[in-house]
């Protein structure tokens, strides 16, 4: 999978100096940039939150980082699915929201355009709605309100 923002050049080889144990399976890593993972955040988040409460419950039990890497091999996995969903089915719409991100300075109030097209595209074509955690129950969430004039 290419994902979006990359983070090594093309031809540029770079091996793990302290490569996980061999007796856990592999996974690939998530390789995308920070904008690409803040606007799939919210998604990410609601998608795969059994995965990351076990592994936060996994942490809480041991801070030994050994102690947690399947479950977090879990939680990496998931996010791959995630992204590779989204780009298979709302690729241009994530892409115009992530850059917008990584233009405006990770600001998801000077995207509101871009991710309403994109969380418009989340529902359509996946089913996925983006719930915001926190927020109050009794009103629109924030990226589905009326911007002021």
């Amino acid at each position: 999978m290419v994902n979006p923002g990359y983070k090594h050049f093309k031809g540029e080889d770079w091996v793990d100096p302290t490569p996980p144990p061999s007796d856990l399976p592999h996974v690939e890593e998530v390789g995308a940039t920070g904008a690409p993972l803040k606007s799939a955040a919210f998604v990410i988040g609601s998608m795969c939150k059994e995965y990351n409460d076990d592994f936060m419950l996994c942490k809480d039990e041991d801070r030994n980082p050994q102690h947690c890497l399947q479950e977090g091999r879990k939680v990496t996995r998931c996010t791959i699915d995630v992204l590779e969903k989204i780009q298979a089915n709302c690729r241009d719409e994530f892409r115009a929201h992530w850059q917008c991100l990584d233009d405006k300075n990770q600001m998801f109030g000077r995207c509101r355009g871009p991710e309403k097209s994109y969380n418009e595209c989340l529902f359509k074509s996946l089913g996925w709605k983006k719930d915001v955690p926190f927020a109050p129950k009794n009103k629109p969430q924030i990226h589905e309100r009326t911007p002021l004039a």
